[in-house]
């Protein structure tokens, strides 16, 4: 007498995790497949051609012995006799193949073990990829979370479902992590790993949580109102924000610093610390480099638009300003405006003229002779 695998709690489990997790019936019914019949291999030595087949109904898991039907049998775990086919279907001839159900003892029992091990697998396989969709959907946001870890360069956040990873050249230098810290942090990407649950990594370094920050802070950023061109930041000492308005009745910097700075002041806040230079873009280089330069003022700038290069002239007590210490101010200036910028004080620039003035007379005197 013939057993089948039978479990119709399995087929309303299935259809009920089909309604909770969106996980396809059919999906699961043939990972169990695939799955039995690895376990009939592994537990019976087989070196038969098998296949397993499932009622999607009633939850009978069948295993089938698949044979060649030939004139002489070589094989018997392969191969059937046509005469011994022609009992199971009339109409089977040489070179056709046909399944044989199998009743391994035992196998139930292996079977319902592997059915759990399967359903809970694709289940936990199920809700990682909820969640990475879910966390990769809010790539480039901003996350709250609690600090889990913060040793040996890397910081652990605890964001809730998933765990954020915050590396050490993603963190601010000036800041120290400690854990139960309620830190935010700039959503930059999700991996989905290899193992475990997708990983979160987060950054509170890139340009792009100072972006973010405001949208957050300022409606008419987070209304479209005023645009956010360009942003260059020494995370934890400097950022340069450059800003613009098509709308002539908006100020972009002054809507952005707020009435007493109150607006920015809640970004510098969450940078604890960090100086923010708003400055007005302008389509025309030479006024937006000299906008990038604040808080130093700027007497002329030349520029190659071929090379993208800036020679840019400042007076005497401002070349200091300009540069900034250790030359981060000119090279926040660089990075906003994605120019090559060369700063000289007034008196370096006339020693440059007159160095050229001299060599220029020195070659007309040469002509001469």
């Amino acid at each position: 007498m013939k057993e089948a695998i039978d479990n119709k709690e399995l087929i309303l489990a299935l259809e009920d995790l089909e309604k909770e997790k969106g996980i396809k019936k059919e999906y699961l019914i043939e990972s169990i497949e695939a799955a039995l019949l690895t376990a009939y291999k592994r537990n019976f030595d087989s070196n038969e051609n098998v296949k397993v087949v499932m009622d999607n109904v009633t939850g009978a898991a069948h295993i089938y012995s698949i044979k060649e039907v030939v004139k002489a049998v070589e094989d018997s775990t392969l191969q059937i006799s046509l005469e011994d086919a022609k009992k199971i279907n009339k109409k089977l001839d040489i070179g056709d193949n046909v399944d044989i159900e199998l009743v391994p003892k035992n196998f139930g029992r292996i079977a319902a073990q592997t059915a759990k091990q399967v359903i809970v697998q694709k289940i936990r396989e199920a809700e990682r990829e909820i969640l990475y969709t879910e966390y990769n959907e809010r790539k480039g946001e901003i996350v709250t979370g609690l600090v889990q870890k913060a040793d040996r360069g890397i910081v652990v956040m605890d964001l809730g479902k998933l765990e954020g990873v915050m590396p050490a050249k993603e963190q601010i230098p000036t800041e120290r992590y400690h854990v139960n810290d309620k830190v935010k942090a700039y959503v930059l990407d999700v991996e989905k790993g290899t193992k475990g649950s997708p990983q979160v990594m987060v950054s509170r370094a890139t340009p792009n949580f100072v972006k973010k920050l405001l949208e957050f802070e300022i409606p008419e950023i987070y209304e479209g109102l005023i645009e956010i061109k360009s942003v260059s930041r020494d995370p934890g000492y400097r950022s340069k924000v450059a800003v613009y308005s098509q709308n002539e009745n908006i100020d972009p910097v002054g809507s952005c610093v707020g009435q007493k700075g109150v607006r920015i002041q809640n970004v510098i806040n969450e940078l604890n610390g960090e100086k923010i230079d708003v400055i007005e873009w302008n389509e025309d280089p030479c006024i937006y480099i000299s906008a990038a330069l604040l808080p130093a003022q700027v007497m002329a700038v030349d520029i190659d638009e071929e090379e993208k290069f800036a020679q840019v002239i400042v007076p005497d007590d401002q070349l200091s300003l300009a540069i900034g210490k250790s030359g981060q101010n000119a090279r926040l200036a660089a990075k906003l405006t994605n120019w090559k910028i060369d700063i000289k004080s007034e008196s370096q620039f006339r020693e440059i003229l007159q160095a050229k003035q001299e060599e220029n007379d020195e070659d007309d005197e040469n002509e001469e002779i």
